[in-house]
């Protein structure tokens, strides 16, 4: 037995499986139907427990093959129905040995449904789970709890070399989602990968062809050190941001963000490309978006949320230069949107050419 509890003060009673321990964070919901090996793997999680909609996860087990980085990312998860005998030909172990190898902390047999209505209806809150109802002291520390810099926590250690191809690309590693680089290595790059604070110096002293900007996690906002870099490279080669590249890149340029309520995240969420005029289902993962009224003259949006209006994509004009907010490497369409890769790839042959 196991409870999460809310900063109001909602208790939700379950049944623990994974890490027996007590674990705080910012409680959000995924309303992907599959996936969740790729949901529990993803950097930009770091510091969220997780909620999936859909009531009974688990039901293929895990192959380590799909990960998204090197192991589950969440600080816990949380679900409907666990499924303890999964059946699926490429099955490795079932989720809840995979959780309990990665020491994460795991929750099932609450009511999803009811907890993703409070989310929707209040926001986003932190939450608790301990193994007996919470003391006070707990409550209130989990009210102010926050993961200080977790771009640290997510970005890689050191640089290193990811692939050969023909086309030099350095990739700003902030939370990386390993599919973003297999991407680009089919479309002929050679990647380098960089920790998210690298000196820009050393990216513009390397003679790429272009700059990726990966996804990451937490406020774009708190990354003053890695948004003043990114203005020192801005115009020096063709750069693609997604996810937290794309908020940072507007921030670079003078834009201002803003916290959603309770965030996008889900496998399938209407975008609306406008020069394409074209609405793609897209995988998604984030709680701030772009604020419309603060762009600057030359960003022109190209992509907007379908279901509220947020910015989903911003092109720079008398830049080599564009940023989308959602997943286009995470192929729930499945590849619907991996145009954005090509056109990637036609900014940096462009400049080659110049």
């Amino acid at each position: 037995m196991a409870y999460l509890t809310l900063e109001d003060g909602t208790i939700f009673k379950g049944e623990a499986f994974g890490a027996k321990v007590d674990i705080m964070g910012e409680v959000v919901f995924n309303t992907g139907m599959t996936g969740y090996q790729e949901v529990l793997t993803d950097p930009s999680y770091c510091g969220q427990i997780v909620t999936m909609t859909y009531p009974m996860i688990g039901n293929y087990g895990i192959d380590e093959t799909i990960s998204e980085s090197s192991g589950p990312q969440v600080r816990a998860f949380v679900m409907r129905e666990l499924c303890k005998e999964p059946s699926n030909w490429n099955c490795r172990e079932t989720l809840q040995e995979y959780l309990e190898r990665y020491d994460i902390v795991g929750l099932a047999g609450i009511d999803t449904r009811e907890l993703t209505r409070k989310l929707r209806d209040k926001g986003t809150m932190h939450g608790i789970i301990t193994q007996v109802p919470p003391s006070v002291h707990q409550i209130e520390e989990m009210k102010v709890f926050e993961v200080e810099r977790p771009v640290d926590e997510t970005t890689c250690a050191e640089k290193y070399q990811y692939c050969t191809g023909e086309r030099k690309v350095a990739v700003l590693d902030f939370g990386l989602k390993r599919n973003i680089l297999r991407s680009l290595e089919k479309r002929g790059c050679a990647l380098t990968v960089f920790p998210a604070r690298t000196d820009p110096q050393e990216i513009i002293a390397g003679g790429f062809d272009g700059l990726m900007l990966t996804n990451g996690p937490g406020d774009p906002k708190v990354n003053t050190e890695i948004i003043e870099n990114l203005k020192q490279l801005i115009g020096k080669l063709p750069i693609f941001g997604i996810c937290l590249g794309h908020q940072l890149v507007a921030l670079a340029m003078g834009a201002d963000t803003e916290k959603l309520k309770y965030g996008h995240r889900g496998a399938n969420h209407p975008v609306k490309d406008m020069q394409k005029n074209k609405v793609y289902i897209t995988s998604q993962n984030h709680g701030y978006t772009i604020m419309s009224r603060s762009l600057p003259a030359c960003a022109v949006v190209s992509h907007k949320n379908w279901n509220d209006q947020t910015i989903e994509g911003v092109k720079y004009i008398g830049y080599p230069m564009f940023t989308v907010q959602f997943h286009p490497e995470a192929a729930p369409g499945p590849e619907d949107t991996a145009y954005l890769f090509d056109e990637f790839i036609e900014l940096i042959d462009r400049k080659r050419r110049s």
